[in-house]
């Protein structure tokens, strides 16, 4: 027989859902079957699965030794260490700023991602244990492009990582970045299309009239200076595609800097030989949160943070003239 007790960063779940974690290589019609049989109990009592739980919750599983580690058996989880550039910490949230290069979270190249730097971090730190990753792994909750630097979310518990990626879902948090486009844009302005991912290419394509299966994208800009040449723009997210500013910025004819994907061999090719930029300048400076907010993020609510530009970021500004009263 083994007993668990259900800790914080295991409450607030169902039942199943933690079951699943902790018998990670078990079919579901397995512990179901199990639960009606009474051969997992919760808290002394036949459960259905679909409980709701809570810290200090007790689980008894009945079952064999070899059962159990048939069942439970996993792989380490994969963790990093790097030094994070953290802008705020709290029990329940991280925001980091994430430089340009770092994937956001794990792909199929099994480079380290922010998601894996994160769990590194936690573990140092000994807020997290080897234990607990058996039935929780932080994560981030918003994804940047692996070049685009800037602000990223992260939930530290189980209660954080909902809470945030709830807001993050309901777009009730407002998310800015700042970049250098081609050519002069002098007023402000709303922007819609409609974008369709080529999954295989890793590339989207932006129409203006409304096609199949492409998602309807909004985005806005704000001009913040100009050089006669190139624009520092702050641009808003209203919804939130993949490579959406790269490529919607692009289609109006107005490429980002360095953007080898979306933008203009020439104009990057200045940028490289000047200033070696080898990838896009889009940084995520800036995230605000919505007034009002209850439950664990509470502290949170109203509260605007701020990611630094990086160094070549900064230096371009600079060298540019696009506006040192940012810096």
């Amino acid at each position: 027989m083994k007993e668990f007790q259900i800790r914080d960063n295991e409450a607030g779940q169902r039942f199943d859902k933690y079951l699943s974690k902790l018998l990670r290589n078990a079919p579901k019609s397995f512990f179901y079957k199990m639960l009606r049989k009474k051969n997992i109990t919760l808290n002394g009592k036949k459960a259905t699965g679909n409980e709701k739980l809570e810290a200090g919750d007790q689980v008894k599983l009945f079952l064999s030794d070899e059962t159990f580690d048939k069942f439970s058996q996993q792989d380490k989880a994969a963790r990093a260490v790097t030094t994070l550039d953290v802008l705020y910490e709290d029990a329940d949230v991280l925001l980091i700023n994430k430089p340009a290069g770092m994937l956001s979270q794990p792909d199929d190249t099994k480079e380290p991602s922010m998601v894996e730097y994160v769990i590194g971090y936690l573990l140092e730190k000994g807020e997290l244990t080897e234990e607990d990753l058996r039935t929780f792994r932080p994560s981030v909750c918003n994804r940047l492009d692996k070049n685009t630097s800037g602000i990223i979310a992260a939930g530290k518990s189980l209660a954080g990582l909902q809470e945030l990626s709830e807001l993050f879902h309901d777009r009730t948090v407002h998310k800015e970045y700042l970049c250098i486009v081609k050519g002069v844009l002098r007023e402000k302005k709303h922007i819609k299309g409609y974008l369709y991912k080529d999954t295989k290419q890793n590339k989207v394509a932006i129409y203006k009239q409304k096609q199949k299966e492409a998602q309807p994208i909004e985005t806005v800009y704000e001009p913040l200076e100009d050089n006669g040449e190139v624009t520092l723009l702050k641009v808003g997210l209203i919804t939130g595609r993949t490579h959406q500013i790269r490529a919607h910025l692009a289609s109006e004819g107005h490429p980002l800097a360095g953007d080898t994907k979306y933008g203009q061999d020439a104009f990057n090719r200045r940028y490289r030989e000047k200033y070696q930029l080898k990838h896009q300048l889009l940084h995520a400076f800036r995230l605000s949160f919505p007034d009002g907010m209850e439950g664990r993020l509470s502290d949170l609510s109203g509260k605007c943070f701020r990611a630094p530009l990086p160094a070549q970021f900064e230096r371009i500004i600079k060298e540019e003239k696009l506006g040192e009263k940012l810096l």
